[in-house]
């Protein structure tokens, strides 16, 4: 499952970004489309190495292998959905600590410590000392007296649950064509599928190079190298 930053506010979207960059963050989009990618891979590659050890492989053996992908990166899309609205419940919940921290504080200075450890990680490379020791204080004087809300499930979770299930079907859709079209022939298939998935993790790192500012080409083959790597080590472990 994507790894969440559940402490920062959702990045303000630009006009002329897509549609699931409204409902998602990047990075977010990024760890959904490389994990059901690997999902797929772990499938069409483990398969691969089947044959090579020279075992009889019949057409239904190969339909039940493309279903079984399918239903295993579909599955995987639904239950990281249903985490991204949870955690997102909780991680507001987890904010409620802030809040008790700072109204728990027997002195001034301890409940700017509170802040100060909620933030210093955030802000220390960005700003001086003393600019933090200001804002510190005006968060206190704004949360001192402030009262928790109630949490529970938002729109914006469920829109964001739903984003993640879109994605992860997107992001395999490439790779599954080549399955379908080339049913007859599962050998080209497969190879093709394989390759489509590998363009797709590059695709994947190279769109996040561009967005970072990072040298694009070279994030799209660290992105496909990882995604081998990792699938390497799933296949043998039975994953």
């Amino acid at each position: 499952m994507s790894a969440r930053l559940h402490t920062r506010t959702r990045r303000r979207t630009k006009p002329h970004e897509g549609f699931l960059a409204h409902l998602l963050d990047p990075i977010d989009t990024l760890a959904e489309v490389i994990f059901s990618v690997l999902i797929l891979l772990t499938f069409t590659l483990a398969f691969r190495i089947f044959m090579m050890d020279g075992q009889p492989v019949t057409q239904d053996y190969v339909n039940d292998l493309v279903w079984a992908a399918l239903g295993a990166t579909v599955a995987w899309g639904v239950i990281d959905g249903i985490l991204y609205a949870l955690f997102e419940v909780l991680g507001r919940s987890e904010r409620h600590r802030l809040l008790w921290h700072i109204q728990a504080a027997n002195t001034r200075d301890e409940a700017v410590a509170a802040v100060a450890d909620e933030f210093d990680y955030m802000l220390e490379p960005i700003t001086g000392e003393e600019q933090r020791r200001t804002l510190y204080l005006d968060i206190l004087d704004h949360l001192r007296d402030s009262q928790p809300r109630a949490v529970g499930l938002k729109r914006e979770d469920l829109t964001g649950g739903l984003a993640s299930v879109l994605i992860a079907v997107l992001a395999v859709t490439p790779s599954f064509l080549p399955l379908f079209i080339f049913y007859n022939d599962y050998d080209l298939a497969i190879r093709l599928s394989n390759v489509v998935s590998f363009i797709v993790l590059f695709a994947a790192g190279y769109e996040w190079g561009r967005y970072t500012g990072m040298t694009p080409w070279k994030t799209g083959l660290l992105v496909m190298a990882v995604g081998a790597l990792l699938v390497g080590i799933a296949i043998p472990l039975g994953g």
